[in-house]
């Protein structure tokens, strides 16, 4: 008989999990590991540990919801996009005819 195999629909598609796409994982899984040495740091200097609690929930909220704001605006890619359009110059101004006037070959 033949054999059944299950065909893969999802190749070349962005990692997705739970709604973020791509490197908004990553970014979230950063901020979770800075959020739990803010953590201990605060812990072992003596703040309370109810005070501390609170804070990085506080921290941890406003964290997720960030993320979640910037992969739903900019998707897999457009937050990279967005940054290298802030590199690029408004205008270019040139006060020199030098650079229009190049020898014929």
């Amino acid at each position: 008989m033949g054999s059944l195999y299950k065909v893969n629909k999802g190749i070349n598609q962005s990692i997705e999990f739970k709604g973020l796409k791509a490197q908004y994982i990553w970014y979230l899984g950063g901020g979770v590991i800075l959020l739990m040495i803010v953590f201990a740091a605060l812990f072992i200097v003596g703040v309370p540990s109810l005070i501390c609690v609170g804070m990085i929930g506080i921290l941890g909220a406003v964290l997720v919801v960030r993320i979640y704001a910037m992969s739903r605006k900019y998707g897999e890619h457009g937050m990279m996009k967005a940054l290298a359009r802030k590199q690029l110059p408004k205008t270019l101004k040139c006060y020199s005819r030098k650079a229009f006037m190049q020898p014929s070959k």
